[in-house]
């Protein structure tokens, strides 16, 4: 029996750091269950070194051998998009923004990170980066975790919720 697959936007402000680590690390830890995706609000047009550094670092391979890319979430509001099932918000200010009207209406949840993009002194950087990477992985693994074939979407973002008020405890 085929497994479904489902397709998870994964959104910040930039698309430079967060949502990259998100996208690598859905794709990564879903083994072909997930197909993710990243997008920002305002995206600042470029990866940010460090997120790759981190992945790297991990053993977590950019999906499908192709470049990493700071995108707009316009990308995925427009016709012939991904069908969408669940967004992520990892930066509260993507989260409180007005979001565009997303087809098929897919399951969203936040589950705020602290930038890692700006810490300074490098090595501080370096820190956040790796804090956040670790974040996500905790949280991606136990979304990845639930049974989303059989639950309701409402279950679903509920469940959501909860891993990232656990985590963050």
């Amino acid at each position: 029996m085929r497994m479904k697959s489902f397709n998870v936007l994964v959104l910040c402000t930039g698309n430079s750091a967060r949502s990259i680590l998100g996208e690598a690390l859905f794709n990564h830890l879903g083994k072909g269950r997930i197909r993710a995706f990243s997008a920002g609000s305002q995206p600042s047009g470029k990866v940010n070194p460090l997120a790759l550094e981190t992945l790297a670092a991990h053993g977590v391979p950019w999906p499908n051998a192709g470049q990493p890319r700071s995108k707009s979430w316009d990308e995925f509001a427009a016709p012939g998009a991904p069908r969408l099932d669940f967004i992520f918000t990892v930066c509260a200010s993507a989260a409180g923004e007005a979001c565009p009207i997303w087809p098929g209406h897919p399951a969203t949840a936040h589950w705020g990170i602290a930038d890692p993009a700006h810490v300074e002194p490098l090595a501080a950087r370096r820190a956040a980066f790796e804090t956040a990477y670790v974040e996500l992985e905790k949280r991606i693994a136990a979304f990845l975790n639930l049974p989303l074939e059989t639950l309701s979407a409402a279950a679903i973002v509920e469940a959501a919720r909860r891993i990232h008020s656990e985590a963050s405890a």
